[in-house]
C-alpha cells in the first residue's frame, strides 16, 4: 500500500512499572533522516529507537520523542558536601554578625542550598529500558503507519484521477491532430490558388507538402509513450513497496513527452490541450513529493 511521508503516532502507558511516552512524527524529505529526544542519561536507547524506526520508515524526516518516568523503587545514595555546607553556614553567620540579624540558622534553612547534597542512584538497567522502549515504540509505530497509509490512499486516488484526466486529453489530441493536416492541406491549396490564379497546380506537390507537414506534426509516438508511462505509474501505485523515487523519474519522462508534443502541435486548440496535460503532470509531481 502506498504511504504518505507525513504521519504521527503515539503511545503512552505503563510497561514493567514504568510510565513511558513514545511519539513519532514525520514530514517530507528526500532521504531517510532521524532525530531523537530521549530522557537525560538514557542516550543508550537511541540505537533501539533507530532500529525500530528503520523497520517502519524508508523515506522522510522523522522526529521521535521518548519520555520514561523514573523508577522510584531504585535506591539512592545521598551524601553531604561538608566543605560546601560549612561555607554556606559561615557566610550566614557573617551576615548575622554584620547586620545584627536574628540567629535562625537551621538544618532546613541550610538544606535549601541543594548543591550541598550529592545524589547517586544505582545505574539504570539498560537492557530493561531498551526492551520497554522497543515495546512502546512498536505500538506507536503501528499507529504512525496506519495514518501514513490513510494519507497515502488519498494521494493515490488523486494521482490516479489525474492520470485519467491526462488520458482523456491525450485521446482528444490524437483525434484532432490528423485534422490539422487536412486543414493545412486545404489552406495551402487555397493560398496557392490565390497566388497563382488560373495556373495549374500540381496535386502531387500539394500531397508532398502535406506529407512533410504531417511528419513534422505527428505526435503518435509521444502519445504512445505517454500512455505507457501512465500504465507504469498506475502499476507502481498498486504495489506495496516504497516507490516515491521511481515515480519521480516516471513523471519526468511524462513531462518530457508532453513538451515534445507541445513543440509539434500547430494550432492554438492543440496547444491549449498540451498545457492542460502539463498542468495535470505538475499536480501529480507535487503529490508525489509526499509519497514514501
Amino acid at each position: 500500500m502506498i504511504k504518505s511521508m507525513t504521519g504521527f503516532g503515539r503511545f503512552e502507558g505503563i510497561i514493567d512499572g514504568r510510565r513511558i511516552v513514545f511519539e513519532v512524527k514525520s514530514v517530507n524529505h528526500r532521504y531517510l533522516e532521524f532525530q531523537c529526544r530521549t530522557p537525560r542519561g538514557c542516550g543508550f536507547i537511541e540505537e533501539t529507537i533507530k532500529k525500530i524506526a528503520s523497520e517502519y520508515i524508508t523515506r522522510g524526516k522523522a522526529d521521535i520523542f521518548v519520555s520514561i518516568e523514573a523508577d522510584d523503587s531504585v535506591a539512592a545514595d545521598v551524601s553531604v558536601n561538608h566543605s560546601l555546607a560549612a561555607g554556606y553556614i559561615n557566610a550566614l553567620r557573617e551576615l548575622r554578625d554584620q547586620y545584627g540579624l536574628k540567629d535562625d540558622i537551621s538544618v532546613s534553612s541550610v538544606a535549601k542550598y541543594s548543591d550541598i547534597f550529592n545524589v547517586r542512584k544505582a545505574p539504570e538497567d539498560e537492557e530493561k529500558l531498551c526492551a520497554i522502549t522497543e515495546q512502546a515504540g512498536r505500538m506507536a509505530m503501528q499507529a504512525f503507519v496506519e495514518m501514513r497509509e490513510r494519507e497515502g490512499e488519498k494521494l493515490r486516488d488523486d494521482i490516479l484521477s489525474r492520470c485519467d484526466n491526462i488520458i482523456s486529453i491525450v485521446e482528444e489530441v490524437e483525434q484532432k491532430s490528423p485534422q490539422t493536416v487536412e486543414q493545412y492541406r486545404n489552406k495551402l491549396l487555397a493560398r496557392l490558388n490565390e497566388v497563382l490564379g488560373d495556373t495549374t497546380i500540381d496535386p502531387q506537390r500539394i500531397l508532398t507538402e502535406a506529407a512533410i507537414f504531417a511528419d513534422k506534426t505527428a505526435v503518435d509516438e509521444e502519445t504512445v509513450r505517454l500512455r505507457s508511462h501512465i500504465d507504469q505509474l498506475r502499476e507502481m501505485l498498486s504495489g506495496n513497496a516504497a516507490v516515491g523515487r521511481k515515480l519521480d523519474f516516471i513523471v519526468q519522462e511524462m513531462n518530457r513527452e508532453a513538451n515534445t508534443i507541445g513543440s509539434k502541435v500547430s494550432n492554438a486548440e492543440l496547444a491549449h490541450l498540451v498545457v492542460e496535460i502539463k498542468a495535470e503532470i505538475e499536480k501529480i509531481r507535487e503529490q508525489l513529493q509526499n509519497i514514501e
